[in-house]
């Protein structure tokens, strides 16, 4: 019979996440990410302008209000979005994947190469033509991926998903 220890560990010895070397997003997913708020931004002020232009009754009053508030709600996205871009980044380490996101509050996920179950590859048509790619991973017990780490590189993305594979190959 084996003796039972459960020892009490010095967190103070213990690995810190935060001071691993975080890799940022490639520079062109920002204007990836530029492009598709443009979309849905001409697609708001689209409807917001046929809007302003059909309606004849008392919301035509407040054209210059809509138009301000349209126009403060624009930078405000553009300001937070930059500032996600610029917090995100990753790091693979000898067992895990760490990914950090968030602007007021940062958000570090970190999953160990043990518990990935899957591992894909994703090229949207934007991402492409800046030759980005997306990579997602999978941890038992989810339809959404854990971790998506956008705006790598398609031939370093390709290499992370070897990586990753080869990770998972070894735990079978």
């Amino acid at each position: 019979m084996e003796n039972f220890t459960n020892e009490t560990l010095d967190t103070t010895q213990l690995p810190r996440f935060e001071e691993v070397q975080m890799t940022s997003l490639h520079p062109d997913y920002w204007k990836v990410t530029l492009i598709h708020l443009g979309i849905l931004f001409l697609i708001l002020w689209s409807a917001l302008g046929f809007l302003l232009i059909m309606d004849e009754g008392e919301f035509a009053t407040y054209n210059n209000d809509f138009i301000i508030i349209g126009i403060v709600l624009t930078v405000l996205v553009l300001f937070f979005s930059r500032l996600a871009f610029r917090k995100k980044a990753f790091a693979f380490r000898e067992h895990d994947v760490l990914f950090r996101s968030g602007i007021i509050a940062t958000s570090t996920i970190v999953i160990p190469y043990n518990r990935i179950q899957h591992v894909a590859l994703h090229e949207g048509l934007i991402s492409r033509y800046f030759g980005l790619a997306k990579v997602q991973i999978f941890t038992a017990g989810g339809k959404e991926s854990d971790i998506e780490v956008p705006g790598i590189e398609k031939i370093q993305a390709e290499n992370i998903k070897q990586l990753l594979m080869g990770k998972i190959q070894k735990q079978l």
